[in-house]
């Protein structure tokens, strides 16, 4: 495995499982009031779009973590409309 792609995988992961505190947060205390509706939007879409440019690319690794980490951030932005 060459250094850069052990550099990717670990950069991907982190910045993937970083949600997962917020996700818990938010579904075990439904408080969204101070998370920002158009950062999540944002985010959300733009996770979207890199996910869509490793589909485009066949690259697993972009494919993968932007998956993971769009239905995390999609789970935040629904539970904000949700519990808003």
């Amino acid at each position: 495995m060459q250094t850069t792609d052990l550099i990717g995988g670990i950069a991907a992961t982190l910045t993937t499982v970083s949600f997962i505190p917020q996700v818990w947060r938010v579904w075990t205390t439904r408080h969204t009031r101070d998370i920002s509706l158009s950062m999540y939007i944002a985010f959300t879409c733009g996770v979207a779009l890199w996910l869509l440019y490793g589909i485009l690319l066949g690259s697993w690794p972009i494919i993968n973590a932007n998956a993971i980490t769009v239905c995390l951030a999609g789970a935040v932005l629904f539970m904000k409309l949700r519990f808003g």
